[in-house]
């Protein structure tokens, strides 16, 4: 998906709420060059029957962020519970009743030339109106990319980092140009990693199973969400273990899950049919409880969101306070 942002959309950047058309970097700034920043998704969904929009397990995405963060020695001054205060109130100031992307990206932004980091940081917060991010209805064609996934000695591939992804857009560019929706790339062992994008899982004989964390892949929180729900609504046996290339073309089903993609089925594999070439049961099963889930209709699971909007009053009517003016 491709998504040209309204500039006059409310973002968080230097400390203040201002519109996005005037959040700006310099281009000497240390991150575009090098890719010295870290970046994090997180996903909130409309519930139009409620007339509410929530928020899927921010403080995790958050608490994930400062981590990795400080993989690349990146401040976050901020808690997680004020980073999610923060995103909430984007959402009430942009009046979003839509399902919306959340883009937090923290960031070395010293102005100069030179590879060495600093201790100058930034970080802002993107809320953006997003719809599908792959269009998976009839299911993906995905194709193993001849790119490795990146090493966890070169570039740890548990932490969103921004010069990291360099990866990812490499194979998912070969992927495209060979006509397949995603990538699966395999890690320096040869075994399947993920995807481009996101998480991968497999179904043999009614097992759950997906690369471990050591396997070079982003530890997930729709990951976690889909090995809970599996195992405490349909009881399936959930496994972490390394899965060989061949697995993948005798498996039963596959599906990606990833915040943006969400659960994304695939039913081809380079130009093999996977399992009966359609959306197997289980990858179904998923699909509708995760919805149910995300969108606050499954009580069980009520505890993963942050509703936006006071469910005592709709959101205000003033204009929003922005950068350089009294609040």
């Amino acid at each position: 998906m491709q998504l040209e942002a309204d500039q006059n959309l409310i973002v968080y950047f230097n400390g203040q709420y201002m519109r996005l058309g005037e959040a700006k970097v310099g281009i000497l700034t240390h991150a575009l060059h090098y890719g010295t920043g870290v970046f994090e998704g997180i996903r909130a969904h409309w519930n139009d029957a409620q007339k509410q929009l929530f928020v899927l397990r921010p403080m995790e995405h958050y608490e994930r962020w400062k981590r990795n963060c400080g993989i690349m020695r990146i401040g976050v001054p901020l808690s997680p519970e004020q980073l999610t205060e923060i995103t909430l109130e984007l959402m009430r100031r942009n009046r979003m009743e839509t399902n919306v992307y959340v883009r937090p990206l923290a960031y070395k932004c010293a102005e100069r030339v030179g590879v060495v980091p600093d201790d100058q940081d930034a970080f802002a917060i993107v809320a953006l109106p997003f719809g599908e991010y792959l269009h998976a209805a009839n299911g993906l064609h995905a194709g193993i990319s001849s790119w490795r996934r990146i090493d966890d000695n070169a570039i740890p591939a548990r932490a969103k980092i921004c010069g990291a992804y360099v990866n990812s857009a490499l194979a998912s560019d070969e992927a495209r140009s060979s006509g397949f929706d995603e990538a699966i790339l395999l890690n320096q062992d040869g075994h399947v990693a993920e995807g481009a994008t996101c998480n991968l899982f497999m179904v043999r004989d009614r097992r759950l199973i997906t690369p471990p964390v050591h396997d070079n892949v982003l530890e997930g929180i729709t990951r976690n969400c889909v090995m809970q729900l599996a195992r405490r609504e349909m009881r399936l046996d959930v496994v972490e273990r390394s899965i060989d290339r061949s697995e993948l073309f005798v498996c039963d089903e596959a599906f990606f899950t990833g915040t943006a993609v969400g659960i994304g089925p695939v039913v081809r594999i380079n130009h093999r049919r996977v399992g009966d070439g359609a959306i197997g049961p289980v990858t179904r099963g998923i699909q509708h409880l995760y919805a149910d889930a995300v969108h606050g209709r499954l009580r069980d699971y009520r505890d993963w969101l942050r509703p936006a909007y006071d469910v005592q009053k709709q959101p205000q009517e003033q204009e929003p306070a922005l950068a350089g003016s009294k609040a």
